[in-house]
This record gives C-alpha cells, structure tokens and sequence, in this order.
C-alpha cells in the first residue's frame, strides 16, 4: 500500500510538473511570439512610410531616348520647340512662320503650316508668348504683326483617341499694324490671353513701340473687331537684344548691351515708364539666354560662363518694389546657349555651347540631371505641358528627344527644413501652404513650421503637465491616506480617459473665449496659485497643534481644495480691474496695439492647458505607481535610521522609482507629440515659426489629419505627409529608445539602494 500510494504520488507530482512545463513553455514562446511581432509590425510601418517617401530624393530617370533630323524645312532656324499634354506630338515653330507637327519620338511629319502673308511681306522677326497658352508672335517687314496659337484637338473614334493639331489666330489671320510708317519688325515681344494681347515691337529705325490689343467677337454674325492702343518708348535702349513681357502684361523687360535689363512699366499702355535698369551678370560676363518662368514673377538668365541665376520683384518700401537676383544655380559646363522653362512648374531645362542639356528646379535650387546631347551646341529646346520629357535641336540639325521621370522636383533638404525665398516674397521664409485658388499658385512645402509647431504644442503640455503630475504622484503615493488615494488615483485615471475630442471641442469653443475674455487673471493665476498653495500650507504648518490633529494624516490635501477655488475666483474678480488700469481694458488688444504681440485666440496657451490636462493622467498613473512600488523595506529603513519622511523622500523614494517616473515623462511627451484633435480644434492651426504664448500653430500631426483626404495620391503634397509621419516615427523612435537607454541606467545605478 505505501509503495502503491508513492508510486500514485510520484505521478501525480510529475503530471503536475509536466503540465507546468507545458504552460511554462507555451507562455515562453507566445510571448517570444508576440515581441518578435511587434518588432515586425513596427519595422514595416517604418518600411512601408519609407517606401512612400524615398521616390520624393530620387534623382528623375531619363527614357525612351531617340534621334532624328529636323522635322520640316531646313531653310529657317527654329524658334522653338514645343509638345502637346500626352506627349504624342510635337511642334517646331520656324522663324520664318512655319509650324510643323511631327511624332513626338520618331520625328515622322504630320503637317507642316506656313503664315498666310501678303504678297511680297516677309517675317523680320519672332517671339513667343507664355508656354501654356501655346502663342507665338510674328513681326513682319511692314511694320505688322501676326499671332498664332497652337492647339490640339482631342477626339475619340472608335474608342481610340485621336489627337489632331490646328493653328488659329488670335487677333484674325489679317496681320495687325503695329508701326504706322511702316518700318519693318526687328525684334518682337508679345504676350497672348483671354483679356487681350500686348505686343512690343522694334522698329528698323530704333522705336519701340508698345500696342495693347483687345479682340471682341459679335456673338450674332461672329464677326472680329480689334480696339487698340498704342504709344511708344523714347528713347530705346541702345544695342537691344531681348524683349520679355511678364504674363499679366503689366511689365516688360529689355535686355541691351552685354548684361543690362531695363524694367518698364505698362500697365497703362498709352503711358509706359522706366521703373529701373539693373546689371544681371557681374563685371566681364555676357548674358547669352534670359526666359521667364511660368507665372510671370522671375526671370532666369544665363551667361557665357555657363552661370545661372533666378531674378523677380521684392517689395522695398510702400508700394514699390526692386528687381533683385534671388538665387544663383549650379553652373552649366559652358556658356548657356537657350533657356526653356516649363509649362506650369518652376522648372526649365538649359543647353550649352558644348550640347549639354541640364534639368533644374528653381525653388528647391536643385540640379536634377546634366547629360551630353551632342558636341554642337543646342540652339532649341522644348519641354511637354507636364514636364515629364524634352526636345533639344543641335547646331548641326539633330533633335533629341526623351520621355523624363520626373514628379518630385520641388522637394531638396533646401525647401523642406531651411528658409526659401518665393516669388512675391520680401524675405526668405519658412512656409508650408499645399494650395490655392488660381493655377499661378506655387505649393510650399517646408516641414519646418509644421516640426517647430509640433515641438512647440509638447513643451506648453509639458510645462504644466509634469510639474503637477509628478508632484501630485509624490503627494498621492507618499503622503496621502490609503482610503482618499483610493478616490483621487481612479478619479485621475479616469480623466485619462477623456476622448481627445472632447477636450479639444470644450478648448475651443468654451475655454479659449474665457481666456481671452479673462486673459490677466489667466496670467495671474499661473503666478499667484503656487504661491497661494504654499502660502496656505506655510499657514497650515503654523496652526495650533489642537487644529491640525483634527484633521487626520493624509487628508491635508482635502483643505486646499477650497483655497484653490478661492484663489481663482479672486484672481479673475481681480483680472478686469488690472486690465483696466494698466492695460486699456482689453489686454488682448494692448499687447497687439502696443507690444506688437499678435493675440490670437485660440493660441498656445489654451492648446497648453487643454494638453496638459490630456497628459498629466498619463503621467501620474505611471508616476505613482512607481513611487508606490519602491519597497517599503527602504523607507522604512530610512526612518529608522533617523532621516525624516521628506529626507527619505527625496534620498531614496525618489531616486529608486526615477527609472519608472523618467517613463512616464516620455510616455507623456510621446502622447503629447502625437496629439492630433485638440491641436486641430483650439488652435488657429497656422503653420508659423512663433514660439509666442498667444499665437496658434500647426502641428505635423494635425496637418496629416487636415489635408491627407485632399491629397492626391502618388503626388508630392501626399508623399510629403507620409514624410510628416516618418518624421513623426523617427522622432518618437529615437526619444523613446534614448529615454529607455536612461531608464536602464537609473533603475541600474540605483537598484541597489
């Protein structure tokens, strides 16, 4: 029986322990399972946003390369190149007037137009107008003028499309007489829109003669009528080379000499004036090409070194404004020869006396590519309406053409984190501003204001956050009494607990006014409610021993309840007297009238308070809990060595549970960064780089929530806001792996207290 009853023991004992081991080891490996899944799901967050954002840095690919001979008549130089939207077709555009179409990567011809001039009219001389509006302009040797504009009709027969190129004729197909004597044309300048036309013409006896043209057609007999102004520019700036007329056609440009540009202004054209003349290129140098961009704002120029540089109009003072170089560009290797900018980007494309092409980008200041073509040097380049190829013609009557990658030009280190000058700016600036109304407009992109706004919302949180968490943990875990911990720790917790939503719905539309409507008590209280606190409990400390055994060990706290409300009601009744004798009765508007301090009103003090009542549930749940869990072992060792409750405190509570009350820190700070609703809805959400208490911001976060559904996908504006998310990942990566990397070291320097 005592063998037998062992024996059943025994076993009993080893099935127990085997199924122990089972359990142990199942437990084991689910949550060598689990860790090695998180790892995994975080790595391909961060894979999957870098994937996003990596074609962003991507230098543009050049494909489907091919040569041929000049499509058309050789007896005329080519004025330029140009393509319609899908790419399939392209158009030279002779000097003489004749426009050939032709395939797009073969050069085959598909029609050739020539001008219908009068008898015994020749063309002296060409320009073109906007590269969108697809306009060109013919100066004829009876002081006339024809503008032409080119145009793709698309259609689809038999579910294929068909794109058909036509030639039309803005101001009729009759020439317009510009110069009364009849002198011939010998340089043109013109500009084409719905508005009307503004053409500047040369003269062979050296006037400039400035005429605006405005075209209305009888919707009942479609028949044309032309009223035009005219008057002239004297004297003419000698040796004239270049004429440019800005796309609004209120300013024209003159290029004479070797590297002067006079500036005009016509807006009235009966009446133009010299505003400034400006040297573009240093002492020594030769402007050889000069384009503006597309929108009308700056100008490019380009010299015989191979220089390159951005020009437009900054306001000085008032109303006036100075034509002033901007930014320079990577230098071409030889003396620029031809200058094409882009349809609807700040991009243009340059060749050069040794026949390379390069690419660039005018804001971002990048080089996107620089390849040889030929070793003749280009004398005519061409770029589609979306930017995503080239046409270049060589000296010896080759063109080259190329399908180009290239959808991200505007992003460089540059444009995202550092000052960018935009067109139409006074200054360098930080800016973010996705879009606008008008297609002139130019996307800004700089993630600075966004990180700085970002940096700027977890530091008002933190600031009144951790100082009351942490000191309410100490008090809570320490000090106060089991049974009212037991109230105020789940009541905290709770509030932790809140839908941001919430909050930020309350902080905008209930808190926000009360503070403006009450902005010195506001301020006051942050001064004058620590000071009562410490004033009451001074007082308190200072109270007969009789009163204070009244009130049991642990409940102190319950007195400064009243004190507190007491404090804020006096400080907001004291709040309007103060504004009114020392700040006007209104302090928002003093500090604007008169300290020049922008008041906003949701600002970052409210996102502060509304904030930091997010976090600090955070942070005195994880404080607490780790200044409770230091062994009592120790302070009471502590204690019965002699050191008081508060010397044990700050020796060794403190310093043990520093490990677990530096996390909580972080774990705030992360959940401060990432706050996206309340940012979004008690703030002015403005993306600007002011770390003023009264202005509002923009938060990385935020901006991914507000403009992430209008992004369209694959585009910069959407790749940007993954790059807001990586920025975002990245920065909480690192915070949390430096802050666990000090959390390790405490909890291994002080462990053995």
């Amino acid at each position: 029986m005592n063998t037998a009853s062992t024996t059943s023991t025994a076993l009993s004992v080893n099935a127990a322990m085997g199924r122990r081991l089972l359990t142990d080891s199942l437990f084991k490996h689910t949550m060598t399972v689990g860790g090695i899944s998180v790892i995994v799901a975080v790595s391909a967050i961060f894979f999957y946003l870098a994937s996003v954002v990596v074609p962003l840095f991507m230098a543009p690919a050049i494909e489907q390369r091919s040569q041929f001979a000049v499509p058309g008549s050789t007896q005329q130089p080519t004025l330029a190149y140009t393509a319609e939207e899908q790419r399939e077709i392209g158009s030279r555009v002779g000097v003489q007037g004749s426009v050939t179409f032709f395939r797009f990567d073969t050069g085959e011809v598909l029609s050739e137009v020539s001008l219908p001039l009068p008898a015994g009219v020749e063309v002296t001389s060409a320009d073109l107008g906007e590269r969108r509006t697809y306009s060109q302009g013919f100066g004829l040797s009876d002081g006339s003028v024809v503008l032409v504009k080119q145009g793709f009709a698309v259609t689809f027969p038999d579910n294929k499309r068909l794109i058909t190129p036509e030639l039309s004729y803005p101001l009729g197909e009759k020439p317009l007489q510009v110069d009364p004597q009849g002198q011939p044309i010998r340089l043109l300048g013109m500009q084409q829109s719905d508005d009307g036309s503004t053409i500047v013409a040369l003269t062979d006896d050296k006037r400039l003669l400035v005429s605006a043209v405005n075209v209305t057609t009888n919707p009942m007999t479609g028949e044309t009528r032309s009223e035009v102004q005219q008057s002239e520019i004297s004297p003419a700036p000698a040796d004239l080379r270049q004429i440019v007329i800005e796309s609004k056609q209120r300013e024209l440009y003159a290029l004479h000499g070797d590297r002067s540009l006079a500036r005009y202004d016509i807006s009235n054209k009966t009446a133009p004036r010299l505003l400034e003349t400006v040297e573009l290129a240093p002492a020594g140098q030769r402007v050889t090409a000069l384009a503006m961009l597309s929108g009308g704002y700056s100008i490019i120029v380009g010299t015989d070194k191979g220089e390159l540089s951005q020009w437009f109009l900054v306001r000085t003072e008032g109303a006036n404004f100075a034509f002033q170089r901007i930014r320079g560009f990577k230098s071409m290797p030889a003396a620029v020869t031809v200058i094409t900018p882009e349809f609807f980007r700040k991009g243009f494309i340059v060749g050069d006396a040794q026949g390379h092409l390069g690419s660039y980008f005018a804001t971002s200041e990048r080089l996107l590519f620089v390849e040889k073509l030929s070793d003749q040097p280009l004398v005519a380049l061409g770029v589609p309406p979306r930017g995503n190829g080239y046409l270049a013609q060589d000296k010896a009557g080759r063109v080259y053409s190329a399908v180009v990658d290239n959808h991200y030009p505007e992003v460089s280190f540059s444009s995202l984190w550092q000052k960018v000058w935009y067109e139409s700016y006074e200054a360098p600036d930080y800016v973010w501003q996705s879009s606008a109304a008008n297609a002139d407009f130019e996307p800004k992109f700089s993630l600075a204001p966004l990180t700085y706004g970002t940096i700027k919302a977890a530091a008002y949180a933190m600031l009144l956050s951790v100082p009351l968490a942490i000191l309410g943990a100490i008090f809570t875990a320490y000090f106060m009494s089991a049974k009212l911990s037991s109230i105020v720790k789940p009541t905290i917790e709770v509030m932790g607990a809140l839908p941001t939503v919430v909050l930020g719905f309350l902080a905008g539309l209930w808190l926000a006014p009360l503070v403006e409507n009450n902005l010195a008590g506001v301020l006051m209280s942050i001064v004058l409610l620590p000071a009562a606190i410490v004033l009451a409990s001074y007082l308190w400390h200072l109270a007969p021993e009789a009163l204070k055994e009244r009130v049991p060990g642990g409940w102190e706290a319950v007195l400064l309840m009243p004190v507190i409300v007491l404090v804020i009601w006096l400080v907001f009744q004291l709040g309007h007297p103060v504004e009114a004798a020392f700040f006007g009765g209104d302090m928002p508007n003093w500090l604007s009238n008169e300290m020049g301090i922008k008041y906003e009103q949701r600002n970052s003090l409210v996102v502060g308070i509304a904030m930091g009542f997010a976090v600090t549930p955070t942070i005195f749940s994880i404080a607490e809990d780790a200044i409770f869990s230091v062994p009592k072992t120790l302070t009471s060792g502590s204690l019965a060595l002699g050191a008081t409750p508060w010397q044990t405190l700050m020796g060794v509570v403190l310093l043990t549970a520093s490990p677990g009350i530096f996390s909580a820190v972080m774990i705030g700070l992360g959940r401060a960064v990432g706050e996206t609703m309340i940012v979004l809805m008690a703030t002015g959400n403005t993306a600007v780089m002011d770390f003023s208490l009264f202005s509002g911001f923009r938060t990385l976060s935020a901006n991914i929530g507000v403009e992430m559904p209008e992004a369209g996908v694959g585009e910069t504006h959407y790749r940007l806001l993954f790059l807001s998310a990586l920025v975002l990942f990245v920065f909480t990566f690192v915070v949390n792996t430096a802050a666990e990397l000090v959390r390790a070291r405490l909890r291994e320097k002080y462990q053995t207290i």
